[in-house]
């Protein structure tokens, strides 16, 4: 494990070094090594030295996670929601962000040194557009959450957080002037942060798209979910339209990708990469610049194999 000395300043933001033209990436768990920094454990036994002892231990995780996504030329990592937990609900009292200052500062280091990108993504519990205040209120506890992690580790605005428009409640016109609403009352320290994402039942790509026409959002585009929901545009179509809400600012587009499960109803997530799509991707979105995900369940494994492949795309950088 490389070690890194001196922190940051906690209110310096540095771009990130490098630049890969096309990144790969998985969310959350390496299977492989075994290493997850999610650990939690239930509401009813916190105590803030519980809290900070999980805590302590999913970034230890994290750090390595991050340094074998590096060894193996993985420079695109979604940090789990989970990393403090509870830390939106009323009960953490425990000044988590003090306490692990130092650490998330080389945390920083180390992923801005080797050009890593991050993201974050809330549960689907999140929901800015619902119609209730309670819901509403802590959805935006827990995105001041996961920008104070992004902050904590000294990201520029180009680590993002993406989200769901939320529900339709009867009404997509309705639900979507109230995600605007509400998303012009957040703190900036969100907004910069925020990306939002095409749904498999929902909100389509075009949705978002509407969405950033007035207020600006970056749009992530989801592939999967454009093959289950979709106002029947071509994925190259979307591909050029979605890229031109990504300012220099948010950096490179981010693209979640996944494909069909053969044997699981419409909408599963394959187990491994299908290797055969998967270069058809590559093919088809040439010549935007890209970082993409894997929402693949084998995490990890598929990330390798996606960039044995990605190896011969002119836009990929092995760093």
């Amino acid at each position: 494990m490389r070690e890194w000395s001196g922190p940051l300043s906690p209110r310096t933001f540095i771009q990130p070094a490098g630049g890969s033209a096309l990144r790969i990436g998985y969310p959350c768990i390496n299977r492989g090594i075994g290493c997850s920094a999610n650990r939690t454990f239930r509401l009813a036994s916190y105590s803030d030295e519980r809290l900070l002892a999980t805590a302590r231990g999913n970034l230890a995780y994290l750090e390595k996670i991050l340094a074998w996504n590096v060894q193996h030329g993985i420079l695109f990592f979604r940090i789990t929601s989970d990393l403090i937990p509870f830390a939106s609900h009323p009960v953490c009292t425990a000044g988590w962000q003090e306490e692990f200052r130092d650490e998330f500062a080389r945390l920083g280091e180390f992923i801005r040194s080797n050009g890593i990108r991050i993201s974050m993504h809330p549960d689907q519990f999140i929901v800015l557009n619902a119609p209730d205040p309670d819901v509403v209120a802590r959805s935006i506890a827990e995105l001041t959450y996961h920008a104070a992690v992004l902050d904590l580790l000294l990201l520029d605005g180009t680590a993002k957080i993406q989200l769901h428009v939320g529900g339709m409640y009867g009404d997509r016109e309705g639900s979507i002037a109230r995600f605007v609403q509400v998303y012009d009352t957040l703190d900036p320290a969100i907004r910069r942060r925020l990306v939002i994402e095409n749904d498999d039942r929902r909100f389509t790509a075009a949705d978002c798209l509407a969405i950033h026409g007035e207020i600006k959002i970056p749009v992530i585009f989801d592939v999967f979910h454009h093959a289950c929901n979709s106002s029947g545009e071509g994925v190259p179509e979307m591909i050029q339209r979605i890229t031109g809400t990504w300012k220099r600012a948010d950096g490179t587009m981010m693209v979640d990708y996944s494909s069909q499960h053969p044997e699981k109803r419409a909408g599963s997530h394959a187990d491994h990469i299908d290797t055969k799509d998967f270069s058809q991707f590559l093919a088809i979105s040439k010549p935007v610049d890209m970082d993409i995900m894997l929402e693949i369940k084998d995490k990890e494994a598929s990330a390798l194999a996606a960039i044995a492949i990605a190896k011969a795309d002119s836009r990929f950088v092995l760093q």
